[in-house]
């Protein structure tokens, strides 16, 4: 049983994925980075590989990730940084990922995903598509390699979610908005509320198996995932928050990321929300900061996780 106290630890806003990391041995451990070819997940993938693990970056663009592991082995002198397709909304994609994979797995890192699409785009399944890459997928993903996260016998899942889950809930009567109008923000608030549910009901239902999981805000980094939000169309209001927002770098945005999967501050602690490398309090509505701090009950609610498990089985079952 873990304690219920709240984590902190002695990093910060400012600690970088390179300072987290700094004097732990992962040596013989592991590891996969989704989206380990652009943004934080190269940085999550670089600390974890100077810590000694063998990573694999799961990537759509496998020429991409073959220059990012190139570069990453020749940065941290570490020769195992692997490279595997891998698209999140395309189902066989996810099992053939899963299908290959041998031995045991020690550290997913559910990094990958898509912000705030400005149209509805839709899988051939009809569902809609930041739902189905940042949380089917990824869901799927886990299910597939669940067997070699038990193999690992201390297997941690890290899931990067955003502040942007206090937008909304999992809305289970209209999750692929084929009722309700389509929302950018909402559709994207949606899916990172269901990176932090499947943290919490993955470890309720796995903590036999010893592995834990635990979800994150890496903070605002300026990164490919803001391009539906930049250029001609972009409002007037959005640019001027983008102009004042404190902005990350991408060594920075992957320090929670690299606490979650790696330190061992972090043992047998599942089920949890993380942001500035802290385990966060509860969001206060009336927070009016540019980047306010916290978590929403709702992305906590073990019901809804339970729910959302329920309902994520029946549409990979389809």
């Amino acid at each position: 049983m873990t304690s219920s106290a709240r984590v902190t630890t002695p990093f910060r806003r400012e600690s970088t994925a390179e300072e987290v990391v700094a004097g732990i041995d992962l040596t013989g451990r592991r590891a996969v980075v989704t989206g380990g070819a652009s943004g934080i997940g190269v940085e999550t993938a670089r600390a974890l590989a100077r810590a000694g693990a063998e990573v694999t970056l799961a990537v759509r663009d496998t020429a991409a990730g073959e220059r990012v592991a190139a570069e990453i082995s020749a940065s941290t002198g570490n020769g195992s940084v692997l490279v595997a397709a891998l698209d999140l909304a395309d189902r066989a994609s996810v099992a053939a990922f899963t299908a290959a994979w041998q031995g045991p797995l020690h550290i997913l890192v559910n990094n990958a995903g898509v912000m705030a699409l400005p149209e509805p785009h839709r899988t051939p399944e009809g569902w809609e598509l930041q739902f189905a890459t940042n949380h089917l997928g990824h869901f799927g993903l886990a299910l597939g390699l669940h067997g070699a996260l038990t193999a690992a016998g201390n297997a941690r899942i890290v899931s990067v979610s955003s502040n942007a889950h206090r937008r909304s809930p999992v809305v289970f009567d209209d999750i692929h908005f084929e009722r309700r109008a389509y929302d950018p923000w909402l559709a994207y608030g949606q899916s990172k509320t269901a990176n932090v549910l499947f943290a919490v009901e993955a470890s309720r239902r796995w903590a036999g198996d010893g592995i834990t999981a635990n979800a994150l805000y890496p903070g605002g980094i300026r990164t490919k995932l803001q391009q539906h939000q930049e250029g001609p169309a972009m409002s007037a209001e959005t640019r001027r928050i983008f102009d004042i927002y404190p902005w990350r770098s991408p060594e920075q945005g992957a320090a929670t990321s690299v606490l979650l999967a790696a330190s061992p501050l972090l043992e047998g602690i599942g089920g949890r929300y993380f942001e500035n490398c802290q385990e966060a309090l509860p969001y206060d509505p009336a927070d009016e900061s540019i980047e306010p701090s916290g978590v929403a009950a709702h992305a906590l609610d073990p019901a809804a996780a339970e729910r959302l498990w329920d309902v994520s089985l029946e549409m990979l079952a389809s």
